[in-house]
């Protein structure tokens, strides 16, 4: 339990204290719900989330509102900003003025707004991410957009509310002709929830939205082909599949990747350079040019040679490319993969409906709201319209009974003291009637005035009519937000500047993933060296003496081989387990470097058997200690994840032994065991496999296999011994070890090495 302690002079508020300010136990746990979830529904409420009618928050609302007050149109003169934020914070939004200011310099941004809601004078900031001015220097006024949304503000088309003191009004939502939510977007993080919606094409928003009007149980499909996605102020292309786009739309939530639209420029003498003419939204150009420039510096971006920023209203982002013989589309995915020139814009359509329920909509759903508030907009403004009639047609039909009995009104004027009653009583008419009539200047009382009364009421009566029946029909109050709406489709139509749709959709190009990762990294040759506890490290240059060599106490060198740093490395474990490496993620320095254990999930049981580099294309012959073994592509050997891939098959008690590569060409398989006995057999003998325990390639009575090689028959096979001497065998010098797969063989012809151990060159 928690004591707050309420001052007599308290602020009125009922807050746990007693009648005279007394201390009350409160529990805290209650009193931090309470309070924490008055927070969040303000938040929710008050700040973060769009309304779905006019789409926008509560301080852009505002903001809009006494831009309007302050007669601030598009035809009129431009007012300081300041002057404009101070009618904000003072009337209707108690907060700070920098986040106000804030608020109306986006409104202003081209870059920003799709179709922004605050024509700007002065420095508004820029797509480089540089801020606004301070408001003391710039000035704003209205644009047609806003204007739209503000349309029918003085016809009850809305309502309205006291502000914050009570002393003014302030309309609760705006009418919203113009389709903002969507056509301009909105993002905010409230407690628990937050919102995301990118800026879309008003006339494609306008076709959506006639077609639901037309034919409400119009299907998603045919409402995302008639917005088929996001059209932002800064371009762009979209590459995200049609597939996801349909889903975002249909849930409220995804994303979309979206990529800078570049062109390759051709230079003298074969060369070439990338230009970059739009960058994805909301990426400021100048972090993006940092970025780049690091990348070169710290060779992250070994394709790339320089870049260069020769953007003056429009966006010009030159890349100078290392050789011309680099392919420019693959500089580029290696580029999107590195930097913000591709980003994922998120869709998270979390929106108030009604003013009061967030909740996550879909594009149908967005849509269907906006018309529902258009056509209650249009119901208002209409009843308005026709209570103004009717109040007029009751002062016109006043008068009219003074023309038609006007010697007697006059005489009733002059001789009585209080002629309003009078006249109420002698020709039936009411109080407002009598007034009206007491209120006519002599001068109207000319002939053409009658006429022009008499024109007046006929005209109001028959638009009364009209008005009547038009709230009496649904069908026709439709067809008048329709039209409403086509006249927005038409004022920013696709031929128009602001309406034409900037944003394109391409499909990403299909590049081999190891190509675009190959070109991010800086090509160097290096030498790989593996000890026999199964450390690696590797060497600057490719180099041949490793004589001095320094090894942890108890180890030695087991492997070595040149190699370069995009080059991916394959290990065999014992346990019949392929790894994949990065050359250009193994350490190096002078060190002992680290064990290959860190680098990949190996059991603790197995050991590294072999290494080597990954040549596409190649075929294996893996083998275990049993003898049992198959060929594999080298292709599908390749893991993906730091567990490997599991491809030869031990049983217990067995391991895997030998990996060795199949030449191009080979017919036939030279096999010798612990035994000292050698086979030769038909390569064609050994099954093609992906995975398995493969099949028995020599039989043994005691020990296993001791080594294997395949050889091309019309070359022979060949061997070294100790004293660096080469054998070659023919076929025919092999005719006694000819044998088929599974035979037990014979000891090895006169001059194999007693290692029993084939050079494998």
């Amino acid at each position: 339990m928690g004591k707050r302690v309420i001052p007599p002079s308290g602020d009125g508020e009922d807050d746990g204290s007693g009648p005279g300010g007394e201390v009350l136990p409160v529990n805290l746990r209650d009193a931090l719900e309470e309070r924490y979830l008055a927070y969040a529904l303000s938040t929710i409420m008050h700040r973060a989330l769009p309304d779905v009618r006019d789409g926008l928050k509560p301080v852009h609302r505002r903001l809009l509102y006494a831009m309007r007050e302050l007669r601030l149109a598009p035809d009129a003169a431009f007012k300081k900003c300041a002057r404009v934020v101070g009618d904000v914070i003072g009337k209707y939004h108690p907060h700070g003025d920098q986040a106000v200011y804030e608020a109306m310099v986006r409104l202003a941004q081209d870059f920003a707004q799709r179709y922004p809601l605050v024509d700007g004078q002065g420095n508004f900031g820029n797509i480089d991410g540089d801020n606004a001015a301070a408001m003391r220097y710039t000035e704003a006024r209205l644009t047609d957009v806003a204007i739209l949304i503000l349309e029918g503000l003085d016809e009850d088309a809305v309502d309205f509310r006291p502000n914050y003191d009570g002393s003014e009004d302030e309309p609760v939502v705006l009418p919203g002709a113009f389709p903002n939510l969507l056509a301009n977007g909105s993002s905010g993080i409230a407690v628990g929830m937050a919102t995301s919606i990118p800026p879309h094409n008003a006339h494609e928003l306008c076709q959506a939205a006639l077609r639901l009007i037309e034919k409400p149980d119009t299907p998603i499909e045919d409402l995302v082909a008639l917005v088929p996605g996001p059209d932002f102020p800064t371009g762009g292309i979209i590459v995200e599949s049609k597939s996801s786009i349909l889903e975002s739309y249909r849930s409220g939530r995804g994303g979309f990747r979206l990529r800078a639209r570049w062109e390759k420029e051709d230079l003298e003498r074969g060369m070439w350079q990338v230009v970059v003419t739009e960058i994805p939204y909301q990426v400021a150009k100048s972090r993006l040019i940092e970025k780049l420039a690091d990348l070169i510096n710290e060779k992250k971006a070994p394709l790339l040679e320089d870049v260069r920023d020769e953007s003056t209203e429009d966006v010009r982002i030159v890349l100078v490319p290392k050789s011309r013989n680099v392919s420019p589309e693959l500089l580029m995915e290696s580029l999107f993969k590195l930097t913000e020139l591709e980003c994922r814009i998120s869709l998270n359509m979390n929106v108030l409906s009604k003013g009061t329920i967030p909740g996550v909509l879909g594009l149908k759903d967005v849509l269907v709201q906006w018309l529902d508030h258009q056509k209650d907009v249009l119901v208002r403004r209409s009843e308005h319209r026709l209570a103004q009639i009717e109040k007029r047609l009751e002062i016109l039909g006043g008068l009219l009974v003074a023309y038609l009995n006007l010697d007697e009104v006059i005489h009733i004027i002059r001789t009585e003291d209080e002629p309003k009653p009078v006249l109420m009583e002698r020709f039936s008419i009411t109080d407002v009637q009598a007034q009206a009539i007491l209120d006519m200047r002599l001068k109207n009382l000319r002939k053409l005035e009658e006429f022009e009364i008499r024109k007046e009421f006929d005209e109001l009566t028959e638009e009364a009519a009209q008005i009547r029946a038009l709230l009496a029909s649904e069908e026709k109050q439709w067809k008048i937000v329709a039209r409403g709406i086509r006249r927005v489709a038409a004022k920013f139509g696709p031929e128009t500047p602001l309406g034409k749709r900037r944003t394109t959709f391409a499909d990403a190009p299909d590049h081999d993933t190891a190509a675009v990762e190959m070109a991010m990294i800086e090509r160097e040759p290096i030498t790989v060296v593996v000890t026999e506890k199964g450390w690696v490290r590797t060497l600057k240059g490719h180099i041949d003496d490793l004589s001095r060599l320094e090894f942890k106490q108890g180890d030695k060198l087991r492997i070595a081989f040149k190699a370069e740093t995009t080059d991916k490395l394959i290990v065999f474990s014992t346990g019949g387990r392929f790894f994949t490496l990065e050359a250009s993620k193994l350490p190096g320095g002078r060190g002992h470097g680290e064990p290959i254990r860190l680098q990949c999930d190996m059991d603790q049981d197995q050991d590294v058997l072999d290494v080597f580099v990954h040549v596409p294309g190649r075929r294996l012959l893996t083998v275990a200690k049993s003898g049992r073994g198959f060929v594999v592509a080298e292709n599908e050997v390749m893991a993906q994840t730091r567990k490997g891939k599991q491809v030869l098959n031990v049983a217990a008690g067995d391991e895997a032994r030998l990996c060795v590569e199949v030449p191009e060409g080979a017919s036939h398989v030279a096999v010798i065991g612990d035994n000292r006995k050698m086979l030769v057999f038909p390569l064609a003998q050994v099954p093609e496999m992906t995975r398995g325990a493969g099949v028995r390639l020599q039989k043994y009575r005691d020990g296993g296999i001791a080594s294997l090689k395949c050889f091309v028959g019309e070359t022979g096979l060949t061997w070294t011994d100790s004293a660096g001497r080469a054998y070659v065998r023919s076929l025919t010098e092999l005719s006694d070890w000819l044998g088929n797969r599974g035979d037990a063989g014979r000891l090895p012809p006169n001059g194999f090495p007693k290692t029993n151990r084939f050079d494998n060159g």
